[in-house]
């Protein structure tokens, strides 16, 4: 079993950051390959709850182990490729919030994906994808109406 530790901070209070996480419908903007979620049995942020996350064609089944909103989400999930625990922590920090993210993958193949995936901070890692959601949880706090803005046309 591989153990992978990332940390970020979002300038944003911890119960906008942590809505925005357990936002289904929002994760493929800032987790890697994800093209939809489905079969949602019930609140994101209450154990036991399960969904379906799809890489294309891959399934990722997840079931929500433990939660305590808007602090700690802890969930198993598996794949093919990636399978084990993640669990998320958010705790005030400064001006927002510290996201604590740690990810145990088992088995061999998930050990070997997994260590690929926390090497680097590019787009695919998980230092890459904690980066993307601190930069869209950030624009959309900033927003007025709580969501990120598109860019502004070329003048």
């Amino acid at each position: 079993m591989g153990t992978h530790r990332v940390s970020v901070h979002v300038a944003a209070p911890p119960d906008r950051v942590f809505g925005l996480w357990i936002d289904l419908d929002r994760m493929k903007d800032w987790v890697g390959g994800v093209t939809r979620v489905s079969d949602v049995t019930g609140p994101v942020a209450q154990a036991g709850t399960t969904y379906t996350v799809w890489f294309g064609p891959m399934a990722s089944r997840t079931e929500v182990l433990e939660a305590d909103p808007p602090r700690f989400l802890r969930t198993r999930f598996g794949s093919r490729v990636l399978a084990g625990e993640s669990s998320a922590r958010f705790e005030a920090e400064g001006d927002g919030t510290r996201i604590e993210q740690e990810f145990r993958t088992r088995g061999l193949i998930s050990g070997i994906m997994g260590r690929v995936f926390a090497t680097g901070s590019y787009h695919g890692t998980f230092q890459g994808e904690l980066n993307t959601f601190a930069r869209l949880a950030e624009a959309e706090h900033a927003s007025p109406n709580g969501r990120e803005q598109p860019p502004a046309a070329p003048g």
